[in-house]
């Protein structure tokens, strides 16, 4: 498995704008073969900080992603709703083992 977490903190008047543009952007990606699971999170202690969690099977599959129409409209609408540029933080898988993520 191939997990990433992107943190991304939003400008707090685009907060609801961006959990919706979210939660459309993970229904269609855990629809992806690739995928093997897409949790949007939001900080409890500062509600304009998120995390994604996205969990890929094979390394090659988040530029498969970047390719659907579903991570560019995502991608497209949320720029402008960011008070910094997103980051993420790669991990490797530990438990359960590959098998067990279904």
């Amino acid at each position: 498995m191939y997990i990433v977490h992107v943190f991304c903190h939003v400008k707090p008047e685009f907060v609801e704008q961006f959990k919706a543009a979210c939660i459309d952007n993970a229904s269609h990606s855990v629809q992806e073969p690739g995928i093997a699971r897409f949790d949007v999170i939001q900080q409890a202690d500062d509600p304009t900080r998120f995390v994604l969690v996205e969990v890929y099977r094979t390394p090659d599959d988040p530029a498969r992603h970047r390719e659907t129409a579903h991570y560019a409209r995502w991608a497209q609408t949320v720029a402008d709703w960011l008070a910094e540029p997103r980051s993420k933080i790669v991990y490797a898988n530990v438990f359960p083992d590959d098998q067990g993520w279904g």
